[in-house]
């Protein structure tokens, strides 16, 4: 490790191409879930040290169902990082969340089926982690702010749902979401954001509006080119508002999110082999000192 940084930046590639990021190195991580899903790109952003990590990989290999979302948040947490923006493209499925838009959603509906690791404590630990509110307010009101600085349309809160990908929806299934209550939809801010409250991180999403998904009767139904002909004309929005949010985070400041694992483990300790807690240090090291 060479350095410690506290804040982290997961999405596309593009976000750690932008101009003013400046000493940069790239970083190799491994950790007890494996490697994430590409090397860590550090550099520095008005003048504190951020850590980009590409959520899919380089060149975009991996699927949302595959993603190392566990290996991805802990070389984050590994680095030090106290405090997550993450930059999604999604659906919208709400007439006032229009395509180039971008949504600061407020609340999280899982309804993904896959086994994508959705928690750190799966043996021997067991950690009840409350999640009620899952996305950071005072991250999310940061970035929100920045966003609207920069000259981006942006709409704070609303529910985001993950589907299972990699397929879009059907129109049935759209229109149910839509029943449902759900503003947004995408496919990885579950288990990503679950894991990051796990890990005791704030953690945000900067939700990128590319398509009306397939509800919308005068709209194309979603696909590959619309998402990417969207994404790429936010690209630089996205990067502003990042380098605006950067500069305004107190990477050291004090939140709940930190403090996520103070009252979550139910297991008797006398119970929870030496090598369990020795393999988790990372995450809950300062929770058994004396192990």
């Amino acid at each position: 490790m060479t350095e410690s940084v506290h804040i982290g930046v997961i999405g596309g590639s593009g976000l750690y191409k932008m101009p003013e990021l400046t000493d940069v190195i790239t970083q190799p991580m491994t950790t007890l879930y494996g490697s994430p899903s590409a090397d860590v790109v550090i550099g520095t952003l008005r003048g504190k040290r951020v850590a980009f990590l590409p959520r899919h990989g380089v060149g975009h290999v991996y699927s949302p169902s595959n993603l190392p979302y566990r290996a991805n948040i802990l070389a984050l947490k590994m680095l030090g990082v106290r405090k997550i923006i993450a930059v999604n493209a999604c659906g919208s499925l709400r007439e006032d969340y229009a395509p180039g838009h971008i949504v600061i959603p407020d609340q999280l509906f899982d309804h993904t089926k896959a086994d994508r690791g959705r928690t750190f404590f799966e043996t021997d630990i067991v950690a009840h982690t409350s999640i009620a509110d899952p996305f950071c307010a005072n991250l999310s009101n940061i970035v929100a702010e920045s966003v609207r600085a920069v000259g981006g349309t942006v709409h704070e809160g609303g529910t985001f749902i993950t589907i299972e990908g990699p397929r879009f929806s059907t129109k049935g299934e759209s229109n149910i979401f839509r029943q449902w209550g759900c503003s947004i939809i995408g496919m990885t801010t579950s288990p990503e954001a679950f894991l990051a409250r796990e890990a005791e991180m704030c953690y945000m999403s900067m939700s990128h509006v590319t398509d009306y998904d397939v509800w919308h009767e005068s709209q194309e139904p979603v696909t590959v080119e619309m998402v990417v002909q969207i994404m790429n004309r936010n690209l630089e929005i996205a990067q502003q508002a990042v380098a605006d949010a950067v500069e305004n985070i107190d990477g050291t400041s004090e939140c709940p999110c930190h403090n996520a694992l103070e009252y979550a483990f139910i297991t008797d300790r006398t119970k929870i082999p030496r090598e369990t807690i020795d393999r988790m240090r990372p995450l809950i090291g300062r929770y058994f000192p004396e192990a």
